[in-house]
């Protein structure tokens, strides 16, 4: 493989292919994509997260006159129907997300490097990222590029190029907790009790000391197949994703209380006598980690107010949604009704590096936006917007702080993912 390309991404979730992707279609000559597991999607595959948060304005019908992301994403979508891998425009099956997206990728061109993640910059200067170093079974060794994009979720390449970063919320930097979804196959869904006489149970197991789980309700959601359950109901509070040791310990915790949660439905619940544990997640889920600081940091008010810049690049209108960082409970403030607001373009530009972007989880914003922008849909839309950007940066031979943030909205319209 080549030592040079024009674009590098590293990641390769929905942001980072939806990143190369967009960056290749749009002329970047040479994009590569770095992954560290053995297949591409990020928290959709190996998190296992399911189903896409909304997409759609602020407590409106999914109807296409609603949707507020298009694009990349929507092809995606298609795909997966196709496969028969979506149901209700929203749940999805991630061995299909898996397939479509190794197909994407390959049908556009872009070079793709998995089982391989980056561990160190070379720079020229204080401003300009000249190679990353990247580590895989064939050794540690550089690979140069002109523009990078940043969509490893927790900001690891822009942290690495000395850019200014954030974690949690301001009072203590505890980020929002970290959790692990989980499937129980075998369900007899004539016979569940409904969602309110579940929680009251948990409730009363919660009292009884049955439950270690901070979690204030147990949330679970439909698959593709009608006998499983989908869980997202752990909850592994007051860790840093970004620290090892503490990453390590909350991998160890969250597999306890799924399997603590298994026995509680086992026990307790109608319809789950014969059901079994189906599958974890790879990994557990993260919602926060590290936040840049970016050219513009978007805010609460930005959010609830529907703020629409003049560079916004996506848009998006899930609710402000913090789960408790030290233990339990969970915000919820929505937008008004028909709402939605814009994500600048400005919040992808760290400050400190000039060749690099960051899309996704870990732009530039509060903890409080953080919460609303983090969901797949948003991601994808961004990571469109950061591979558009860089192409159009190679083209016109400037930084990407120095693209026209009016060609570059043009541009994602011809390409059908704002309208």
């Amino acid at each position: 493989m080549k030592d040079k390309f024009d674009v590098v991404v590293s990641g390769g979730g929905l942001t980072g292919v939806a990143a190369a992707v967009a960056a290749k279609r749009c002329g970047a000559k040479d994009v590569l994509l770095i992954e560290r597991y053995g297949f591409l999607g990020g928290m959709a595959t190996s998190g296992l997260v399911n189903p896409f948060m909304t997409y759609f304005k602020s407590k409106r019908p999914f109807t296409e006159e609603n949707q507020l992301i298009f694009g990349i994403f929507q092809e995606i979508l298609d795909e997966l129907d196709k496969l028969g891998g979506l149901k209700n425009k929203a749940v999805f099956d991630a061995e299909i997300m898996k397939l479509v997206l190794n197909r994407m990728v390959q049908k556009a061109g872009v070079a793709l490097l998995l089982h391989t993640f980056v561990e160190g910059i070379q720079k020229i200067g204080d401003n300009i990222i000249e190679s990353v170093r990247v580590a895989n079974k064939s050794g540690i060794y550089p690979i140069k590029g002109k523009i990078f994009i940043d969509c490893t979720g927790d900001a690891d390449v822009a942290y690495l190029a000395g850019v200014p970063c954030k974690k949690g919320r301001d009072e203590d930097g505890f980020a929002q907790p970290m959790t692990m979804c989980f499937r129980v196959a075998g369900v007899d869904r004539r016979r569940m009790p409904s969602r309110d006489e579940i929680n009251r149970l948990y409730r009363e197991a919660v009292a009884r000391g049955e439950i270690d789980n901070p979690r204030e309700d147990v949330l679970f959601f439909d698959t593709i197949q009608p006998d499983v359950i989908h869980f997202n109901t752990t909850r592994i509070v007051m860790k840093d994703a970004t620290d090892v040791e503490q990453l390590t310990q909350a991998e160890l915790e969250v597999r306890e209380q799924c399997w603590e949660m298994f026995c509680f439905l086992k026990k307790y619940i109608s319809g789950f006598e014969n059901a079994y544990f189906q599958v974890s997640a790879s990994q557990i889920g993260v919602r926060e980690s590290r936040r840049i600081v970016g050219r513009y940091i978007l805010t609460k008010e930005d959010v609830l107010g529907g703020r629409k810049f003049d560079d916004s690049i996506c848009y998006c209108a899930y609710n402000i949604d913090i789960h408790n960082p030290s233990g339990t409970g969970t915000v919820l403030e929505p937008l008004a009704e028909g709402d939605y607001y814009g994500i600048p373009y400005r919040s992808l530009l760290p400050l400190n590096v000039d060749n690099l972007l960051v899309a996704g989880r870990p732009i530039s914003s509060t903890h409080e936006a953080h919460s609303s922008l983090r969901i797949m849909p948003t991601c994808t839309a961004m990571g469109q917007a950061a591979g558009t950007a860089a192409a159009l940066a190679i083209k016109d031979e400037v930084l990407p702080y120095q693209v026209d943030a009016m060609k570059l909205r043009t541009q994602l319209r011809i390409d059908g993912a704002i309208r």
